[in-house]
């Protein structure tokens, strides 16, 4: 016996829409039904029935009745496809003929202009991970990567792979979206490759700077583009802008996605709007550690409930992001160090958060800014209750 569903999804595939399949299908095993039996046998809403039989018939597809109850017959497949079926062959026969001419025409113009031939390779989506494995493991040199979460689930079913070329000492970077910080699939990327976050609407692959696999994350089709300068060359550049400005993640593998994810907003918020929420606030309240907090806390983010080695922990973690820093607490003096490879003030917005969160716990801070142009700074908050 014929699978329903089979034809179903058969004619789906030959233009019609689901319910409209579902409903041939059933009269041409039904026979003549009431439009109300075609709802029940087919499963279609009693809603979409009559406008899927209108659709049907616009199609030439079926039969409906003007009387009532309407009555609706299927029109014999050898008659309702049998025009459909020779467009189609008409479509393709016009197809391979100009696809023919174009050829004969691009052969033409390269012999004329005398340039090398580009060429770029259509993948369909059962193909693209086997293709993905087969260029990571071919790679000589470097891999750059921009990914969404669909091509980081990709990815991520590359591990072998991945390992292969980190023992050849291959530089690998992949650049990923924020949502992806801790997640299943970062977890699976092995240690050696560096990843970072930053806002990624695309999937490309850039293999050895001359390769690409370009992934669409809609239907999952690939396409590879071999031996473009110009646009190996953009994506390169492409990626290093971003690189340059994109979050580190290394400091954020241990912890949740919950905990990663916080910090990353943090980073991100203070990074956007800090200076300039600090310049603003400057010029109607001294108290700018107290006002980063309120600028936090306007993006959703809030302190309040962390305890001090929470918030100790989350500040060390940014240093380390951010300036290639961290904080040292010292129990016994009650001293907190924060220590900044880098100067020019780019430990101060962290000093300023952390100082805040003090004080809003009833401490008192003084704070202490030493400056080494050589060795980076060092910012010394001495604590004690009120």
């Amino acid at each position: 016996m014929v699978n329903e569903h089979v034809l179903t999804v058969s004619l789906e595939e030959f233009g019609l829409s689901k319910y409209e399949a579902q409903a041939y299908v059933t009269l041409i095993a039904k026979g003549t039904i009431s439009a109300s039996e075609l709802a029940y046998y087919s499963e279609i809403p009693r809603t979409k029935t009559y406008p899927t039989l209108l659709k049907l018939e616009n199609k030439k597809l079926v039969i409906i009745s003007k009387s009532k109850p309407i009555m609706c017959t299927a029109i014999a497949p050898e008659d309702a496809f049998d025009g459909i079926i020779h467009e189609q062959i008409n479509k393709v026969n016009a197809m391979n003929s100009l696809i023919s001419d174009l050829k004969k025409a691009s052969e033409e113009s390269r012999k004329s202009r005398g340039s090398e031939e580009r060429r770029y390779f259509h993948m369909s989506a059962n193909n693209v991970l086997s293709q993905l494995k087969t260029m990571i493991e071919g790679s000589k040199s470097s891999i750059k990567i921009m990914t969404d979460q669909w091509g980081f689930g990709l990815l991520a079913e590359c591990k072998e792979q991945l390992l292969s070329v980190l023992r050849r000492n291959l530089d690998v970077k992949i650049l990923v979206s924020p949502s992806q910080i801790c997640s299943e699939s970062y977890r699976t990327i092995p240690d050696g490759v560096e990843i970072r976050a930053s806002d990624i609407t695309q999937n490309c692959f850039i293999f050895d700077e001359t390769e690409l696999l370009m992934i669409d994350n809609d239907n999952g089709k690939g396409a590879i583009f071999s031996s473009t300068e110009i646009l190996g060359i953009n994506q390169e550049k492409i990626f290093s802008d971003i690189w340059k400005n994109a979050i580190k993640t290394k400091a954020l593998a241990d912890m949740t996605k919950t905990e990663a994810q916080e910090i990353y907003k943090i980073i991100k918020t203070v990074n956007e709007s800090g200076l300039m929420h600090i310049l603003n606030s400057s010029m109607i309240s001294k108290k700018t550690d107290l006002d980063m907090l309120k600028l936090l806390e306007k993006n959703g983010i809030s302190l309040k409930s962390k305890t001090l080695d929470d918030i100790i922990e989350i500040i060390d973690a940014v240093m380390q992001i951010t300036c290639s820093g961290h904080v040292n607490f010292e129990a016994n003096t009650k001293n907190i160090s924060l220590e900044s490879r880098l100067n020019s003030g780019h430990s101060l917005p962290w000093v300023s958060i952390l100082d805040g969160c003090l004080q809003k716990q009833g401490y008192k801070t003084r704070t202490v800014y030493q400056n080494n142009s050589n060795k980076g700074e060092k910012v010394l908050i001495k604590i004690s209750k009120n």
